[in-house]
């Protein structure tokens, strides 16, 4: 990792304090407010498209599933390109560039698809192939910029400043449809320009990674992507993360679903996402410190549990106060994404060698991805054959199996030296030293957020 091991045991640190000193680093705040940015971009012309695509377009829920499905799994792909190359010349702030600016880019495409599904899929597939290309890297940033022992509250930042762009995209997208009485393409032209304003903040204060100078002797051999799966810890970590995402429907499968059970207007739909967001929002941090502290297993798997007990909700008898119902599963979804998202790249980081963070996170997600288009794929067809309730049964009762499955798989704390203090990380060799990442140039981003 970026700290020197030299095969001996670094002294314990001292407990972690709520540490109103202590500062998330400045790569950490930077990639953040890309991400924020970014997000207002992507959420903007998100929010309405399921309702558009079953109610506007007519679509099938199991149309509707295999076109979710698909456009997961176009991002999924490319994620382990992306992954290789920024392990290449460890151009790992390049290479999320690109990302960054494709998905961008693909505003320009909703523009010109005009009501064309074709244009619209291919659009929106450009974007979650932008979106796969740089998460890996983006992440391997984080890793490589943060100390080992606080992953999870770096991961947890970042991803609560990732959520609140999540929270803002929709509130602006119905701001300017307000404005200028329905207009969408004035909708599209604001999130191209808040994309390239996120690839702006990008090139100008998110730090590059520095390849330390290496000592004399021969060159140390390239990691690969698919290294990675000769560790048996990162094999056990990708088997359950994708025995679990093969068992979540996906969100988009549960707002259809909340808004057939209550009844709620079309007009409201759009605003479902918020609530879960928020959840997010103020969970995200506390949830990574506290995976800090406990390891990162449990939380993960607690997570899951947290999405069985919104599948649950659903399907409990009719008959029930309406907005407790609402206000139950929008908060477990927030549950489950603030111990799963962050908390999955931290419980990974430190298995993984630093040459090869980019690339083994990339296999991660694409795992975990194509689980999920699979889980999407077949909750579509699952629904529109027996329809929605049934489905749902049968989607708690395979999220059931996949968490004591996930239980079984999962190494005990992986992580656990890296917890108690020890600077030497499980997947690391021992012998190569790599520093941290280079202070941010941006000035604002030397603030500490707690």
């Amino acid at each position: 990792m970026y700290l020197a091991t030299t095969g001996r045991r670094a002294a314990p640190a001292p407990p972690p304090t709520t540490g109103a000193g202590r500062r998330v680093p400045a790569a950490v705040l930077a990639l953040g407010t890309v991400s924020l940015v970014t997000d207002v971009s992507s959420e903007m012309v998100s929010a309405v498209l399921p309702l558009y695509l079953v109610l506007g377009l007519g679509l099938s829920p199991l149309q509707f599933g295999f076109l979710d499905g698909l456009m997961g799994g176009a991002g999924a792909v490319v994620r382990l390109l992306g992954g290789h190359l920024a392990d290449r010349g460890h151009r790992y702030k390049h290479v999320a560039g690109i990302g960054y600016a494709v998905s961008a880019c693909s505003r320009l495409g909703l523009l010109l698809a005009g009501g064309a599904t074709g244009g619209i899929a291919a659009a929106l597939a450009a974007d979650r192939v932008g979106k796969g290309i740089r998460t890996a890297p983006r992440d391997a940033l984080i890793t490589l910029s943060s100390p080992p022992e606080e992953l999870g509250r770096s991961f947890g930042v970042h991803r609560a400043m990732d959520t609140t762009g999540a929270l803002l995209g929709p509130l602006a997208a119905f701001a300017l449809l307000w404005a200028t009485a329905g207009a969408y393409d004035a909708v599209f032209v604001a999130s191209f320009c808040c994309g390239l304003l996120g690839v702006l903040i990008l090139v100008l204060h998110v730090p590059g990674y520095h390849r330390p100078a290496t000592a004399p002797g021969p060159p140390p051999p390239r990691s690969k992507a698919f290294g990675a799966l000769r560790d048996p810890a990162f094999r056990r970590i990708l088997w359950a993360a994708a025995l679990l995402g093969g068992a979540t429907i996906g969100d988009a499968f549960v707002y259809l679903l909340l808004q057939r059970r209550l009844g709620l207007d079309p007009g409201w739909f759009p605003l479902l996402p918020l609530g879960a967001a928020a959840g997010y929002l103020l969970l995200a941090v506390p949830v990574g410190r506290i995976a800090d502290r406990v390891g990162r297993r449990r939380p993960f798997l607690y997570g899951h549990l947290a999405l069985l007990g919104a599948y649950l909700v659903l399907l409990a008898p009719a008959g029930g106060p309406a907005p407790l119902l609402l206000a139950a599963v929008l908060a477990l979804l927030g549950v489950f994404y603030a111990a799963t998202d962050g908390v999955l790249m931290a419980l990974a980081g430190p298995v993984l060698p630093a040459g090869g963070r980019a690339g083994g996170l990339a296999v991660l997600q694409t795992g975990q991805a194509l689980a999920r288009m699979l889980a999407a794929a077949g909750f579509g067809a699952a629904w529109t054959v027996w329809g929605p309730r049934p489905a749902l049964w049968g989607a708690a009762a395979l999220l059931l199996a996949a968490l004591a499955g996930g239980w079984a798989l999962l190494p005990r704390d992986p992580g656990a030296a890296v917890d108690a203090g020890d600077a030497h990380a499980p997947g690391d060799t021992g012998d190569t030293a790599t520093p941290a990442l280079a202070p941010a140039q941006s000035p604002t981003s030397e603030r500490s957020t707690s």
